[in-house]
């Protein structure tokens, strides 16, 4: 194999760092994982830096060590590479490059007034884990970090600048960060300038803090001799390969499912879930549970995010294995799972009335600034299908509440809608589910459990074989997914009924939620 022909993906997820490694014909040849967890600490969701580039390269030396096995030959080199991660967050750093605090996530919720006070600012929905709301916050809190600010990044923008030197990012990602003008593929400049009427008092203006703003294909600097140690310290890999502009996971996921063009959408589920649809003209008006942000190519995008999806399923997962254990009979975690999505399968179509909250965090889409997980049931008998029905409706039910007011009030329609990330990988439960609750066709393909680092992958591959003039949209249709399998499921009108009823219920328990966070602090 020409290592020169291959594209490197690395995405840094909220639950795993993995990479994936395309071959000459751009499909998956190796890859790599490394899993870890945020921390809360201070009062905020973090990763320390330390953490960030012990996973880069742990998953960076299995896929190397997979290739090696598979392939017979060293990772010396690859044609060109790019990273991702989850959006938004706050990373600022002084003059000397130093981080000047813990690396605050998208999962904090600290950010409400700053969010608001900046949504009515701008005529634009500021959601509360976007960048921008994060240094409002910190500047209304006072705090003494923010007037040494040299820069303001991403967990992306922040491995590529240690890996390039280039403060840059692409415009996918940096929509998470300020809001951007897509037809100048810039931030929104009328909007740069009402926040710097906020902040007189400190020695800079926005525009000098943020990165580089860049579409998907163009150039964004190559591996430095530092950066090669930094992600590969064995010494194997050779400085000097190209980079593609480093995205969010939105982005990233757009492009693994092929959704980058209007009329398309897609939803991701792992830890939190999103939907992305890229419409074919501008919302009417300002939408709290909606934000806008971009494809990698900067077209126009409606996103309804929500904080929670799988981690509470994941923990009760955890418990049954805990059970197993004890009655002697240890099953496999994959097994298990897919043991137990099947039983949902087996479930009454509204859950025989159970209703589950999976909110490890708090949920913006809800109204809830701290989570509690919860599950509510009358008092009659409790089932093993229904039990696991409710769980895994429960992962896509806040996003229902935000879709709703694309489809309903906005009147957006989509001609196809892909799932990818975790909750897809047992075939069919999350992908039918998906299908009632949205009440369209829910399309999976193969590649659906590589997600976001498959997407990044084929980034740094757009980067390296594009022709003159050659769109995104084409170089995905044309070249990765003419003749991709997937597997399709319509809504069943039985599950599309049922999951009304659940959404009917869960909505009107929502103060059940609201008072255990209010009154249980733990």
């Amino acid at each position: 194999m020409d290592l020169k022909q291959t594209a490197l993906g690395i995405e840094l997820g909220s639950t795993r760092v993995k990479a994936v490694l395309l071959g000459p014909d751009l499909a998956p040849v190796a890859s790599g994982s490394y899993d870890w967890e945020s921390q809360f600490s201070q009062g905020y969701w973090t990763y320390s830096l330390d953490a960030v580039w012990e996973g880069i390269q742990e998953s960076y030396r299995a896929l190397a060590r997979e290739v090696k096995e598979k392939l017979g030959t060293e990772l010396t080199t690859v044609g060109a590479m790019g990273f991702s991660a989850m959006m938004h967050g706050y990373m600022a750093f002084d003059s000397t490059g130093a981080l000047l605090v813990p690396f605050r996530t998208w999962r904090n919720t600290t950010t409400a007034q700053a969010a608001e006070e900046l949504t009515e600012l701008f005529g634009f929905n500021v959601p509360q884990r976007w960048s921008v709301a994060h240094l409002r916050q910190a500047m209304l809190n006072r705090e003494e970090h923010v007037k040494s600010i040299s820069f303001l990044t991403t967990l992306a923008g922040y491995v590529h600048w240690k890996l390039t030197g280039r403060k840059v990012l692409g415009v996918g990602d940096a929509s998470g960060m300020f809001p951007i003008d897509s037809d100048a593929m810039n931030y929104d400049e009328a909007m740069l300038q009402e926040f710097d009427s906020l902040s007189g008092e400190y020695p800079w203006k926005l525009r000098e803090l943020l990165p580089q703003v860049l579409a998907a294909g163009q150039e964004a600097g190559s591996l430095t001799e530092e950066g090669a140690r930094l992600l590969d310290p064995s010494g194997t890999l050779q400085p000097g390969i190209p980079l593609c502009p480093p995205e969010g996971d939105a982005g990233t996921g757009m492009t693994a499912t092929n959704t980058v063009a209007k009329r398309t959408g897609n939803v991701s589920a792992g830890t939190s879930i999103f939907a992305m649809a890229v419409l074919e003209k501008p919302l009417s008006k300002c939408y709290p549970e909606i934000d806008m942000v971009t494809t990698p190519s900067g077209a126009p995008v409606a996103m309804v995010h929500c904080n929670n999806c799988t981690s509470d399923l994941d923990a009760w997962v955890g418990l049954f294995r805990q059970f197993a254990e004890q009655l002697g009979t240890p099953v496999s975690k994959p097994a298990l799972y897919d043991l137990l999505y099947e039983q949902a399968l087996a479930g009454m179509p509204d859950c025989g009335g159970l209703v589950s909250y999976n909110y490890f965090a708090g949920e913006p889409v809800t109204g809830l600034e701290e989570g509690r997980p919860l599950l509510v049931r009358g008092p009659g008998a409790i089932s093993l299908p229904n039990f696991m029905r409710a769980q895994v409706y429960a992962t896509v039910a806040a996003l229902k509440l935000g879709m709703d007011i694309l489809f309903q009030q906005e009147h957006v329609s989509l001609d196809k809608l892909l799932g990818h990330g975790g909750l897809f990988k047992t075939p069919v439960v999350g992908q039918r589910f998906l299908a009632a609750a949205m009440d369209v066709p829910v399309s999976v393909m193969e590649t659906a459990g590589e997600g976001g680092p498959y997407g990044m992958a084929l980034l740094a591959a757009y980067l390296m074989k594009k022709n003159s003039g050659e769109s995104l949209e084409e170089f995905l249709n044309q070249r990765i997914f003419a003749g991709a399998n997937s597997t399709t499921i319509a809504p069943d009108p039985e599950d599309v009924k049922g999951f009304r009823e659940y959404i009917k219920r869960y909505s009107a328990c929502l103060p059940v939620e609201q008072a255990a966070v209010a009154h249980w602090k733990p």
